[in-house]
């Protein structure tokens, strides 16, 4: 990597993927590495500054993570948020306890300092704060910079290193000035350029994968969604006809999706397209499966074995591209190393058995949703594409709670063609970010005509995210609802019942299984 980066140590702080974002937001490429990364290891990083960043720990627990502290030797600027400012300040000399009174949500901030950090803001401000512990005694060695009414150090500078840390969260919409506070670091203590551009991005991976490829042929599974239709446009512009893209048809798919995948793809763009149906395999395997992960797992290999069998086909296969984005890297359990908890297995990355055979190129690993959109708008993909909702790799199985049928799948469909219509009849469908319907294991008792009838209930799910690592739920309106709900019921044989989801993410995750 010749950019300049600026390398967030994570301590598993729910904010860790937003530090990413918000860096990225100011034109700044951030990477994200695990709290003990070497300082030997981030010297081999064009690096131009460090972000450590919160965590749920005390400093002075006994298994508290820690960073190395050879860290401080590198000659970069390193800014300390919430854990991440007590443990730097606990190295450099300060004393950190538990707060008399723990600070959480907003607070007055007063700024005492506006000479670096707080350059251009106002002497008091709002800020978002989640602590328990905070700085008793900062020694001889720091300034302080401003202050709470429950935290005394609320923003410190140390008088000899370029270290500063914030008691806050600067990362979060709950500080209005955090986006003011974080440029401030990045460009004037830590001197970027800014040189962090989408543009830039795809023409340099379309180098990298040709240098990657070589003259060797790279198979595609191609989807239709904007993850795999991205990969498939930037891989396309690098190798041109080495690149051969593979749709599996599983037969857990929405209405019509194969014939608008071969016509966008093989007809619009000009790619080769094989067309595999395996839909009955795969129905076969998940016969009577009802737990998510092992429904999970039985597509991966079934997707790995319909591969395979075209594959076999294809001569001097040696890669495979695929979507695989950030968030999917952090929620199936690891980044760059760093332990994570497993939400999920995501189809891109835990169902590939080690055996699978092919090298990858994931030239999307390292982007958040949002930036995946803006290369399709780089590469002049549809809108249609770089706009649709995302769709699960396992399809409609992980929307079907419960035993996967093809009657269950017919009722589905149906109920996600009618929700999808409807919303973008209301204008609705780029306010939304995600949008789904839910089969349900239960069955209600309802009034059709004059007869009683007894079937099943279709729930309702719509988000909103930037990231898709948090998200709330689209407030939908009751009218819309009601057109969504009477269509279904009235359209859809087998529903007499449909109900909207209202939670957030987290605690809940955006797919119900």
């Amino acid at each position: 990597m010749s950019r300049e980066v600026v390398a967030i140590l994570d301590f598993g702080s729910q904010y860790g993927q937003l530090i990413a974002r918000r860096v990225r937001e100011q034109n700044v490429f951030s990477r994200i590495c695990r709290a003990d990364i070497s300082a030997q290891e981030l010297s081999k990083m064009p690096l131009k500054g460090l972000i450590l960043s919160g965590g749920p720990a005390s400093v002075y627990d006994k298994n508290a993570i820690k960073c190395d502290e050879k860290i401080f030797e590198l000659d970069v600027p390193i800014l300390g948020i919430c854990y991440g400012m007590q443990l730097a300040c606990q190295i450099l000399g300060a004393k950190i306890v538990p707060a008399e009174r723990r600070e959480y949500g907003r607070t007055n901030l007063s700024i005492l300092d506006k000479s670096d950090l707080f350059a251009s803001l106002p002497e008091s401000i709002t800020a978002w704060a989640s602590h328990g512990d905070q700085i008793e005694d900062l020694g001889g060695d720091f300034v302080k910079l401003a202050s709470t009414e429950t935290c005394p150090f609320a923003a410190v500078r140390h008088k000899k290193k370029k270290f500063f840390g914030v008691q806050f969260h600067p990362e979060v919409s709950h500080t209005p000035k955090g986006s003011q506070i974080l440029e401030n670091f990045l460009y004037d203590i830590c001197g970027c350029a800014g040189d962090w551009k989408m543009s830039d991005f795809a023409g340099e991976t379309v180098e990298a994968v040709r240098k990657q490829v070589g003259s060797d042929t790279v198979i595609c599974g191609l989807s239709g969604g904007v993850d795999s239709s991205v990969v498939a446009s930037l891989v396309h512009k690098s190798i041109g006809d080495q690149l051969v893209c593979i749709f599996v048809d599983n037969g857990l798919l929405r209405k019509n999706e194969r014939e608008h995948v071969v016509s966008t793809f093989r007809n619009h763009f000009h790619m080769d397209l094989r067309v595999v149906d395996w839909s009955e395999q795969f129905l076969a395997g998940l016969k009577g499966v009802i737990e998510p992960q092992q429904k999970r797992k039985i597509i991966g290999a079934e997707f790995i074995k319909a591969f395979e069998s075209e594959a076999a086909k294809i001569p001097n296969a040696k890669f495979l591209a695929q979507g695989t984005l950030y968030p999917d890297v952090i929620e199936s359990g690891s980044k760059d190393g760093n332990p994570a908890a497993n939400i999920k297995l995501h189809h891109n990355v835990g169902g590939l058995p080690e055996e699978l055979g092919f090298d990858l190129v994931e030239p999307l690993r390292d982007l958040f949703k949002d930036e995946v959109r803006t290369v399709g708008e780089y590469l002049g993909l549809p809108e249609d594409i770089v706009w649709r909702h995302p769709f699960p790799g396992p399809g409609l199985a992980v929307r079907i709670v419960g035993d996967v049928t093809p009657q269950r799948l017919e009722i589905l469909r149906a109920a996600d063609e009618i929700l999808i219509d409807e919303i973008k009849s209301a204008g609705l469908y780029r306010k939304i970010s995600q949008a789904l319907a839910v089969l349900l294991p239960i069955s209600t008792v309802g009034v059709m005509g004059d007869e009683r009838s007894y079937e099943n209930v279709v729930a309702i799910r719509a988000v909103e995210t930037v990231d898709f690592m948090t998200a709330d739920f689209s407030r939908i309106p009751y009218e819309v609802l009601g057109i969504i709900s009477n269509r279904i019921i009235n359209e859809v044989r087998g529903v007499n019942r449909v109900v909207y989801d209202t939670s957030s993410k987290p605690p809940a995750t955006i797919e119900w299984e």
